[in-house]
């Protein structure tokens, strides 16, 4: 295997393969977003010190708004990171600028348990300071990871987005059907579910689905549609065989927003 890449088998026998994100891409990332939380807090600050001083609120000598603004920016600090990764597939704003995210190491985005840890583990790798243990571990770790990363099964790794040269075939086909991303709603739980793996899946399918015979396009629809349909909560067995492939060719879409790129 190359330096810096990792690789993980799924139980599908898919093989993906991912550019592990380095201490440079993750310390970028890191500084935009404590750029980004320095400033939000400072304007909180500010506005709770001028309330403080206006006889608008009446507590001009009272704590309170100071007690306020000191939880707030507790919050901001410590969920910021969490709220971003599990809420955002895995990248905060300095992530997403840099062009890394977190996914945990089998593939798959990272969990609600696995978010939450790898970020109360923060307290430990910002020790003594400017997250100096956290870059120890980041150095000398084969994958690259800090402590939290460790402990949560996380890995941090690069995605580029992948520069397409016209329309293809297949996106052709899912214009002429009328479909889009919200062809299918999905619930929050069920998007998540859509990971790395489910989109290397669908994007095989995808590559096939105009190039086999319409045997082999049902057999192979409804093989993926038994796999993947149940982990976003549709039924299978009360859909006619086009409905199924319009809905896989819908999963296919929202996936490829989130999943497609090149290492």
């Amino acid at each position: 295997m190359n330096q810096g890449k990792v690789e993980i088998k799924t139980p599908e026998f898919v093989s993906l393969q991912y550019q592990i994100a380095g201490l440079g891409s993750r310390a970028a990332a890191m500084i935009i977003d404590q750029l980004l939380i320095i400033i939000v807090n400072f304007i909180i600050i500010l506005l709770f010190l001028i309330a403080n001083s206006s006889s608008f609120l009446y507590l001009s000598d009272s704590w309170v708004p100071i007690a306020i603004a000191v939880l707030i920016v507790f919050v901001i600090n410590w969920g910021y990171f969490f709220v971003s990764e599990y809420f955002f597939c895995g990248k905060t704003l300095g992530k997403k600028w840099v062009g890394i995210r977190v996914i945990q190491e089998n593939g798959h985005s990272v969990t609600l348990l696995s978010s939450l840890i790898r970020n109360l583990l923060r307290i430990i790798d910002m020790l003594p300071t400017s997250y100096f243990v956290g870059m120890i571990f980041v150095f000398f770790h084969s994958k690259h990871k800090r402590l939290g990363d460790i402990v949560a099964g996380t890995i941090v790794v690069h995605e580029r987005g992948v520069k397409k040269q016209g329309t293809s075939k297949m996106e052709k086909e899912i214009v002429r059907r009328g479909l889009t991303k919200d062809s299918v709603q999905l619930e929050e739980w069920a998007f998540r579910s859509l990971g790395k793996k489910e989109w290397e899946l669908l994007r095989v399918y995808s590559g096939k689905f105009l190039h086999v015979t319409l045997n082999e396009r049902v057999v192979l629809t409804r093989q993926l549609a038994g796999i993947l349909l149940p982990k976003v909560g549709i039924e299978v067995n009360d859909k006619g065989y086009d409905e199924l492939e319009n809905i896989l060719l819908t999963l296919y879409l929202i996936a490829k927003d989130e999943w497609e790129y090149e290492i």
